[in-house]
C-alpha cells in the first residue's frame, strides 16, 4: 500500500483535498500551454508571413513546424482532461501575431531577438512547471515527458536565435525585456481566466 492510498483510506478528507489541488494545478497547466503555444504557432505565422520568402524562411518554418505540434498535442490534452480554454483565446491569437509580423518587419535579426525573448520566458514558465509536477512525479510522467520535450524544443529555438543575430539587434535588451514582459503577463492571465 502507498502513502497515497494510506491517505485515501485513513484520512479521506486530505486525500480528497490534496486530489482537487492536484486536478486544479493539471488543468491550470494544460490551459496556460495551451495559450502558450497557440501564441507561439501566432508568432511563427507571422514572421513566416513577412520572412517566408527570405533566406530565414526554412528556419522559422522548422521552429513553426515544431510550434504546432506542441499546440496540437495541448489541443488533445484540452480535450482529454476537458480543461477550459483561456477565454483570451482570441485576443493572444491576435497579439501573437503582430508581435511576430511587427517583429519581422523590423528586421531578420528583431524576429530572432522575438524568437530569444518568448523562448526564454517559455523555458522558465516550463521549468517552473516540471518543479511543480515532481511533487508527484509517478502520477503526472506524461505531462512531465510532454513539458520536458517541448521545453528542450522551445531552448533549441532561443539557441537558433542566438546564433542567428538576435542580439545585435538595436536596442536588444530592452526589446527583449518588453516582449518577457509580455509573455509573463499572457501566461499569468491565462492561469486564471
Amino acid at each position: 500500500m502507498n502513502l497515497l492510498t494510506f491517505k485515501g483510506i485513513f484520512c479521506p478528507r486530505i486525500y480528497q483535498l490534496r486530489h482537487a489541488t492536484s486536478k486544479a494545478t493539471l488543468q491550470e497547466i494544460i490551459r496556460v500551454d495551451h495559450a502558450g503555444e497557440l501564441g507561439a504557432d501566432r508568432i511563427y505565422a507571422g514572421q513566416m508571413a513577412v520572412l517566408g520568402a527570405t533566406s530565414k524562411g526554412s528556419l522559422i518554418q522548422h521552429m513553426w513546424d515544431q510550434e504546432k505540434h506542441h499546440k496540437a498535442t495541448f489541443e488533445e490534452l484540452i480535450r482529454k482532461y476537458r480543461v477550459r480554454p483561456t477565454v483570451m483565446t482570441p485576443l493572444w491569437n491576435i497579439g501573437a501575431f503582430a508581435l511576430g509580423a511587427g517583429s519581422a518587419l523590423l528586421g531578420e535579426k528583431a524576429a530572432m531577438a522575438c524568437t530569444v525573448a518568448v523562448e526564454t520566458a517559455i523555458v522558465e514558465h516550463y521549468n517552473d512547471q516540471l518543479r511543480t509536477l515532481l511533487e508527484d512525479p509517478e502520477a503526472n510522467k506524461e505531462l512531465m515527458e510532454t513539458i520536458t520535450k517541448f521545453r528542450n524544443e522551445e531552448q533549441e529555438h532561443h539557441d537558433i536565435g542566438i546564433n542567428h543575430g538576435a542580439e545585435q539587434t538595436p536596442f536588444y535588451q530592452a526589446f527583449s525585456g518588453a516582449i518577457k514582459i509580455i509573455c509573463k503577463s499572457a501566461i499569468n492571465i491565462s492561469k486564471v481566466i
